[in-house]
C-alpha cells in the first residue's frame, strides 16, 4: 500500500479547502497581515480600502473554513490571527517532498560516476 492511498480522503478535503484559500492573491495578502500580527476584523478590513467590509469578510470566511485563521470574540471585537497548521501539513505533504527530489535529483546530476 503506497502513501497516497493510505491517507484520509478527509485529509485531501482539508488540503483542496487550502489550496483553494491560497489561490485568492488578496487572500494570500490577508495571511501576510495576519502573519506580522493578529488583528481585529476592523483593522483587517482597514488595510484593504480598496475592498469593502463585505468582500474582506467573504475572503476571511474562506480562510476561516481552511482553518487558516481563527477569530475569537472579545465584546464587540473579533480578534483574527493565523493558524499555520494547515500551511505546516501542506509543506510537509508537498513541498517539503518535491524540494527533497529536487535536490536528490540536482545531487545526481552533479555526480561525476
Amino acid at each position: 500500500m503506497n502513501a497516497q492511498s493510505s491517507r484520509d480522503p478527509a485529509d485531501d478535503d482539508a488540503d483542496d479547502l487550502v489550496f483553494k484559500a491560497l489561490a485568492a492573491p488578496v487572500r494570500r495578502r490577508m495571511l501576510d497581515v495576519l502573519k506580522a500580527a493578529p488583528c481585529t476584523t476592523g483593522e483587517l478590513c482597514a488595510r484593504f480600502p480598496e475592498l469593502d467590509r463585505t468582500t474582506v469578510l467573504q475572503h476571511l470566511r474562506v480562510l476561516e473554513r481552511a482553518e487558516l485563521v481563527v477569530g475569537r470574540k472579545n465584546g464587540r471585537e473579533r480578534h483574527l490571527a493565523l493558524a499555520p497548521v494547515p500551511i505546516k501539513r501542506i509543506y510537509d505533504r508537498w513541498i517539503g517532498e518535491y524540494a527533497r527530489a529536487a535536490v536528490d535529483l540536482l545531487e545526481r546530476l552533479d555526480d561525476p560516476r
